[in-house]
């Protein structure tokens, strides 16, 4: 059976009486299907929050999709709508860790993430052959202290013209700059090998071993300006004991890297993730 061409809207905003209803109301007044429909009120803000799915009316995805813009706003409420028939154009970032990108890549061909795979870009060659492989465009721009401004522009020229809408870190080891997260336009998703916001910075593991942990974690989050401090969407934990050495809590956490980054950029895919200040609402 083939699965109908949906809208997903992720809408916030002050709560009132009401909100639920008038929502599907003016779904179902357009010949709108309701699939999935969840909410969450944050009790201390005040504030609503909803993800919608429903199938439009034959022919009205588009129409529906800009009017519910301004019907949000009528009940003064922030949206976002997306629709299932456009496929989100991701580029993934490496270094030369591979598990990340192998993984993902891996579960894209298996048909687990609905996007079209358009670029894999990195500051060293090591993982080219693999990309292809995989028959993935491989882009290597170089980054320094001196010049990294001037690769990070080209990195940008390249996501303007490949049209990205979302840019994955799979273990890129680079820290992405303020005018590199304003200039590209699109979501970044990160995955950090710790659970957050403890060991935040680099060799969170050498960290995590020399503290004397009883847990470590893989956080995967938006990126912004500010090192590992954006909006956390999933994290996960191994148990590990003072028999674990450093290289036991690298080998543990990069399964756990995996999974989680997987399943964030699944969540984000699937337009389940709604960010508000500082954290995020995901949907299930």
């Amino acid at each position: 059976m083939t699965t109908p061409a949906t809208l997903v809207a992720l809408l916030h905003g002050p709560d009132q009486p009401g909100l639920v209803a008038r929502v599907s109301g003016w779904i179902f007044e357009r010949g709108g299907n309701i699939l999935h429909a969840d909410q969450h009120r944050d009790m201390e803000s005040g504030v609503f929050f909803q993800r919608v799915e429903w199938v439009p009316a034959q022919g009205s995805a588009s129409a529906d999709s800009a009017a519910f813009h301004a019907f949000a706003a009528s009940l003064g409420m922030h949206a976002r709508v997306a629709a299932s028939a456009q496929r989100p154009r991701v580029a993934i970032f490496v270094s030369k860790f591979d598990h990340c990108f192998h993984d993902l890549v891996l579960r894209w061909r298996a048909g687990e993430f609905a996007c079209d795979l358009v670029a894999v870009v990195s500051n060293h060659a090591d993982l080219a052959p693999a990309a292809a492989t995989y028959g993935l465009p491989f882009h290597v721009i170089p980054v320094t202290a001196a010049d990294k401004p001037a690769a990070e522009a080209r990195q940008l020229a390249l996501l303007r013209e490949l049209r990205v809408d979302l840019v994955i870190m799979a273990r890129y080891m680079q820290v992405l700059s303020g005018d590199f997260l304003s200039g590209c336009g699109c979501p970044v998703i990160n995955i950090h090998h710790s659970f957050l916001p403890a060991f935040a910075g680099g060799k969170p593991y050498h960290q995590a071993a020399a503290r004397g942990v009883k847990l470590i974690g893989a956080t995967a989050h938006y990126a912004t300006a500010i090192l590992d401090d954006g909006p956390i969407i999933q994290q996960d934990v191994a148990r590990v004991t003072h028999r674990h050495d450093v290289e036991d809590l690298i080998r543990k956490g990069r399964d756990l890297e995996k999974s989680v980054l997987a399943q964030a950029v699944r969540w984000h895919l699937e337009n389940r993730v709604l960010v508000y200040g500082h954290k995020t609402v995901v949907f299930d």
